[in-house]
């Protein structure tokens, strides 16, 4: 196994610790809102690594089949499991409809490309589905703060964390919804282009089997 798919194995090996520091069982150390940012750092860098590891494979040559069936796989167990956990770490902030609509996406995009495959092409990812991306980093990290500050005093600054919590989870879901629509829509686009050139060289070939089709052959006419 190469460097790349080490990291991403690993990625997904940090997905219990992740929800055992989000949960009561983490053992809490002696200052106020410890578990809060261990978790949210463990997150952040673990988020990280998906970007290590795809650079890696490129620079390295490194891209494998493995590789590319690992990487969404860690990428969504991580992401989903963050969420889940968050429900009992911080109801206040994140819902369980929440979750629904983060599960429900990508749910919906690994059937689409499941499709897409099938009929023979691909759909690249996005810019939304990219900012998706950022903003459920940032967003899971001040849902998990959250539960320790509803505000951060650097001197006369107040840093409103409740605030920037809930706007970012809030974010979050919208742009997940119209993630999956912008994704919707770039497949059906797809899969009406490839069915009408399918229709268009079906249509061909049927003209051209006719054209070859041989004439029946002559009888000559006997006089008596």
């Amino acid at each position: 196994m190469n460097l790349p798919n080490s990291i991403t194995m690993g990625r997904i090996f940090c997905v219990p610790v992740l929800i055992w520091m989000l949960s009561p069982h983490f053992p809490h150390g002696g200052w106020h809102g410890e578990q809060e940012v261990i978790a949210s750092l463990f997150f952040i860098l673990v988020s990280i690594s998906d970007g290590v590891d795809g650079y890696l494979a490129r620079h390295r040559g490194q891209i494998t089949t493995m590789g590319m069936l690992l990487d969404p796989i860690a990428d969504k167990l991580l992401i989903t499991s963050a969420y889940v956990a968050l429900v009992e770490f911080n109801p206040h902030v994140v819902k369980p409809w929440i979750v629904v609509v983060v599960i429900g996406r990508e749910f919906l995009v690994s059937g689409l490309r499941s499709i897409a495959s099938t009929e023979g092409f691909t759909i690249e990812a996005s810019d939304v589905g990219k900012l998706k991306t950022v903003i459920q980093i940032v967003s899971v990290a001040l849902a998990t703060l959250d539960r320790g500050w509803h505000d951060w005093y650097i001197g006369w600054f107040v840093i409103p964390v409740h605030l920037f919590a809930v706007v970012g989870i809030y974010y979050m879901a919208g742009v997940s919804i119209f993630s999956a629509i912008d994704y919707f829509v770039a497949f059906w686009r797809k899969i009406e282009r490839a069915t009408a050139t399918r229709r268009v060289t079906d249509n061909a070939f049927v003209l051209s089997r006719r054209k070859k089709k041989a004439p029946p052959p002559a009888h000559n006419a006997t006089q008596s």
